[in-house]
Parts: C-alpha cells; sequence; structure tokens
C-alpha cells in the first residue's frame, strides 16, 4: 500500500461528505510526508487549495475537515499549523500492519499497478558499433536498464532497447579499421593512421577476416571488400557489446538498425510523411548566433519545421549531397518506435547529445502528430579515480578505460549501485579505492551490510527461539503490536514509505531516489542496531521474552525483504553474508 495515496483518497472522500460547493477541483490535494518528522506522519494541503473554491478561510475549512478526519480509525491525532496545513499522527496499529504487509510480499513489497500495463519504450546505451564500451556507456547502461525495472515494478509495460547506428560514416571508418587488422594478421606491418580506431580490440577481427578470406582482400582496391568488412565488423563489434552488457547484467529486448531502416525504405517514407503533414520546407536559415563561421553561406535546405514544436530553430533534413542527415533517422527510428505502439518513449543519451534534445522532443510531437511524448535523461560524465587522481586501467582500447575493465576489477553489482549515487544529470566521481572499502564511506558496503547484519540476527534467533518458523508469512502472523519503541516505529515507518517511493521516482524517471532511499532504510537499521548495544531493551533477542523476540525478528526480517526489493531494481544481488 501507498499509504500517502491511500489516504489521500480518504481525504478526498471526507471532503465530500462536508457541506461543500459542487464540482471542486481536488487534483491538487496532496497526502505527503511532512517536512519534519516531528510534524506527524501524514500531512495534506487540502484546506489551502480548495478554501477559495468552497468560498472558505483555509483555517476555516481545515478546522471541518479536521473535525471528520479524528474519526478515522487509523488517525491517532489531528493537528493544524500555519495558515491550514492539517497534519495527521497514525495510530501504532497502522504501522503493524504495514509490517505485516511487508512480511506478508516479500521482496514484491512495493510493487504497483499505477502504470495500468501502459507500453513504455526505455532506449538506452545505443553506442556506436565501433568499439568496446567505456565508463561513460556504463551509467547510461545502468540509468536505463535500472528505471525499465522501477517502471516494471511500478505497473508499466516496458520495452528495453538498443538503436545500433550503422548507417553512417563511423562504420566505414571501422571497415578501413578492420581491414588494416586484417592485413597485420596477414604479416603486414601497419601503422594505424590518423582517423581510424588505433584500439587493440580489432586484432581478432582481423585474424578472423584473414582465416574467412586469406589474402583475397590483401591488396584490393576498397570498393570490393568495403561492403561485407563493414558488415562483418559491425556484427563482432555487437557481439562484443552484448559480451559486455551481459557482464553488466543488462539485457535488451530488442536491437533496430538504423541501415534497416534506411534499407527498407522507412526513412524516406518518414520523411514524405512529414511532408505530408505540411512540416518539411525549402527554406535558408540564419547564420547560428554568436558566431561567426567563414565557411558558412547562406543556401537552400530541406528543413524540418521545428519551431512549431517548440524548438528554437528549424533544421536541416538534408546534407549538402543531398543525402538524408542523422536527424532524419533519427526521426524515421521514433516515427517507427511509436507505430510499433509506444507513445511513451524514455531515451537515455550522453549529455554531449544536450543540444539535441529539443529537435528531437519536436520530431516525435509531429511525427505522431501529439500523440507521443519523448523523455531524454542525460547522463553527465563518470571520472575513473584511485588515489584522488584520475585512473586509466587499460590501454585494450586505445584512449579510454572499458566498461568491462572496471566490472572486471570491482563486479558488476558495484557498477550498477555506484552508478545511481548521483543523479543522472550531476557528474561522477567513481572512487575505486572507496568502493571497495568496508566503511560507511561506501555506499554499497553500507546499504548490503544491513542486509547481511539482518540475516545473521535472523540465524541467531532461529537458534534462541526453539528454531521458530522465521519466514516472512510466519512472523506477519505474530505479536507485531509488541513493536512500541519509538525507535522501532522510526524503522517501520521509513519501510513503508517503500511503495510511495516506487511510485514517484518512476513517475518522475529519477532511479537514483533508489539508491537515497536504500541508504536511508540502512542508516535507520544501523541506527536501531546500535542503540541496543546502549539499552539492553532493545536488543532484538530478549532472554525470557520470546513473544518480543520474535515481533523484532519481524521488523528484522522486514528490514531485509525491502533493502532486496530495492537491490532487485538496480539489479544487485543482495548478500546474506560480509566476506
Amino acid at each position: 500500500m501507498n499509504l500517502f495515496k491511500y489516504f489521500r483518497e480518504e481525504i478526498i472522500a471526507v471532503l465530500g461528505r462536508l457541506d461543500l460547493p459542487q464540482g471542486l477541483d481536488t487534483s491538487k490535494v496532496t497526502a505527503e510526508p511532512p517536512r519534519e518528522e516531528s510534524h506527524g506522519d501524514v500531512a495534506t494541503n487540502a484546506a489551502m487549495v480548495l478554501s477559495k473554491g468552497a468560498g472558505m478561510k483555509p483555517r476555516e475549512l481545515a478546522e471541518k475537515l479536521a473535525a471528520e478526519l479524528r474519526g478515522h480509525q487509523a488517525v491517532a491525532a489531528v493537528e493544524i499549523a500555519g495558515p491550514g496545513f492539517i497534519n495527521l499522527r497514525l495510530v501504532e496499529s497502522f504501522w503493524a500492519e504495514r509490517l505485516a504487509e511487508i512480511l506478508k510480499e516479500g521482496a514484491a513489497y512495493g510493487n504497483s499497478d499505477m502504470g495500468g500495463n501502459a507500453p513504455v519504450n526505455v532506449e538506452y546505451v545505443s553506442a556506436n558499433p565501433t568499439g568496446p564500451m567505456h565508463i561513460g556507456h556504463a551509467r547510461g547502461a545502468v540509468v536505463g536498464d535500472v528505471l525499465a525495472s522501477l517502471l516494471a515494478k511500478a505497473g508499466y509495460a516496458v520495452t528495453r532497447e538498443y538503436y545500433i547506428n550503422d548507417a553512417g560514416s563511423q562504420v566505414d571508418v571501422l571497415a578501413r579499421s578492420a581491414h588494416l587488422r586484417y592485413r597485420e594478421a596477414l604479416g603486414d606491418t601497419i601503422e594505424i593512421p590518423e582517423g581510424l580506431y588505433p584500439g587493440e580490440y580489432l586484432k581478432p577481427t582481423g585474424a578472423k577476416l584473414a582465416e574467412m578470406h586469406g589474402d583475397t582482400f590483401k591488396d584490393a582496391p576498397e570498393s570490393e571488400w568495403l561492403p561485407q568488412f563493414r558488415l562483418f565488423a559491425v556484427d563482432a563489434m555487437m557481439d562484443m557489446i552484448r559480451e559486455d552488457l551481459a557482464a553488466l547484467g543488462v539485457k535488451h529486448d530488442v536491437f533496430t538498425s538504423e541501415r534497416g531502416l534506411v534499407e527498407t525504405g522507412k526513412v524516406d517514407a518518414a520523411l514524405d510523411f512529414l511532408a505530408g503533414l505540411g512540416q518539411v520546407y525549402e527554406g535558408v536559415l540564419e547564420p547560428p548566433k554568436g558566431k561567426v563561421l567563414d565557411d558558412w553561406e547562406p543556401r537552400p535546405q530541406t528543413l524540418f519545421r521545428a519551431t512549431a514544436f517548440g524548438d528554437d530553430v528549424d533544421r536541416p533534413l538534408k546534407k549538402s549531397d543531398g543525402s538524408w542527415t542523422y536527424f532524419a533517422s533519427d526521426i524515421a527510428y521514433h516515427l517507427d518506435k511509436y507505430r510499433r505502439g509506444f507513445p511513451a518513449m524514455i531515451d537515455i543519451w550522453g549529455a554531449d547529445h544536450g543540444g539535441y534534445v529539443k529537435r528531437m522532443q519536436a520530431a516525435v510531437k509531429a511525427v505522431s502528430e501529439g500523440g507521443g511524448d519523448l523523455d531524454v535523461k542525460l547522463c553527465q560524465m563518470v571520472n575513473l579515480m584511485k588515489g584522488g587522481q584520475p585512473y586509466k586501467m587499460s590501454k585494450r582500447a586505445g584512449t579510454f578505460v572499458t566498461l568491462r575493465d572496471l566490472v572486471d576489477q570491482v563486479g558488476k553489482d558495484v557498477v550498477r549501485f555506484i552508478m545511481l549515487t548521483r543523479k543522472n544529470d550531476a557528474h561522477l566521481d567513481f572512487d575505486l579505492d572507496k568502493v571497495l572499502e568496508q566503511s560507511r564511506d561506501n555506499p554499497v558496503f553500507y546499504v548490503q551490510y544491513a542486509h547481511a547484519r539482518c540475516h545473521s540476527v535472523l540465524r541467531h534467533g532461529a537458534q534462541a527461539l526453539d528454531s521458530a518458523d522465521l519466514s516472512g508469512p510466519a512472523l506477519a502472523a505474530g505479536p507485531l503490536a509488541r513493536l512500541t519503541d519509538p525507535a522501532e516505529l522510526a524503522v517501520i515507518k521509513v519501510l513503508a514509505g517503500w511503495p510511495r517511493l516506487v511510485e514517484s521516482a518512476a513517475e518522475a524517471h529519477e532511479p537514483h531516489r533508489v539508491a537515497f532511499y536504500l541508504n536511508d532504510v540502512a542508516a535507520a537499521f544501523h541506527g536501531l542496531w546500535n542503540k541496543g548495544k546502549d539499552d539492553t531493551q532493545l536488543r532484538f533477542l530478549i532472554e525470557g521474552d520470546a513473544e518480543l523476540s520474535l515481533a523484532r525478528m519481524a521488523l528484522v526480517r522486514a528490514v531485509a525483504d525491502v533493502i532486496a526489493s530495492g537491490l532487485a531494481v538496480f539489479g544487485v544481488e543482495p548478500v546474506k553474508e560480509m566476506r
């Protein structure tokens, strides 16, 4: 249960029973945690936002609403704050019911039907198939993958997609680079000129080409080998990318080829469709504002009316040689997604594509005739650090640290968790020293240690309580009303906030909120543990009081279940013992 959604509905129901004007707009009524814990458990702005429509002062309406809410079975006290905010304090039995709910549902706790099984397409990674992925790609991969899992938990029908950029000039460069490695495999001494890919990752591709073709294409003109070398090299790079993603725990449902869109005529068809809507014209653009370009000259171009859909300028669809721009292919791709049944699309891009967002959102509005929506999440750079200094782990890729190198050194679970410890549009320092140390400064360790600690307590509890059934469903039927200490109730309240967090984070497309929440859960549990060290009456196992011990085992089990539920969204395996 999202308890805040529940109380919002209860408040609106109470408003319906008051003598108020018909047709009040309750869409802005909220029920949420108070800004300060001391103010209560649930705060509502109902009197503030409805007073004008009700023809009453906020305080007057608040008094009427508060009088009714005091009779609610789950409400222990109602307080009016300031000009009309209402704070509710809930009865202890309500929190015992939430704890039982967690124990019955286990790691499924927090699952929501908010999405109504609506289809959502999440496209992420989509790295050029020209080499291994770097740690910047790792961040986009994790953000996209965890966001997809979060949306699925919130009730959406999610499709994970990868767009293969295999139709541009970069794949011709890849083919030429592969040809050099092919010649090298045949015994030639090579030098890699400026502009080709220097990484050693192409050596196996060159060797395989040499095995397949012998010296057939060693001295042949480029026109004879480029098309097939391009296809083979792209396939080889995509195999490597899939393997790297698998090592990170990322798997896509759909791979869409740009080349496939071009060759099947979908780009031409999409631009014809856009022209049929009256959104394509021949015109001359103004020179870029604030820039002096010696080689710029006004010329007629085929343009998309992007400004009609919120962009700053209209955008070219054709290059000077008459071929389509990358933007034209991207329009076709997003139209294809829309026609496949995805009015809701989310793209995860690197921050260097920030200037591309408005035009793409404008294009989606245009080709979907207002029926589609595109949200773009930009991922800022990741700085790999060791000993306080920038760190390079491998030269295999030529000039950058690969995703695979990082996963091999610290493990996929660490990479996945750390990539979400900051919002996607903020720079992230990935400190190799910190992520491997066992301290509170390591967020992965801090959360995993809480989960392992819970299972350690449960193992001791099973022994102390004569092998009692400490499974979630059994504990849910136990004496949960014995949990009355404020410190215990505080932990339950944090746990009961998980369903709201799932829904709000999914709605905002912000998976990093899960990392922050798990840190809060871990902090609450570690805090309760430490209080038990100082106050023997707060220990999890109380000699001579099996009933209270069972109730506390229930609380510990619930903490483990909620952490496991959150880590499942992250694609991280919760540990039961720390090494």
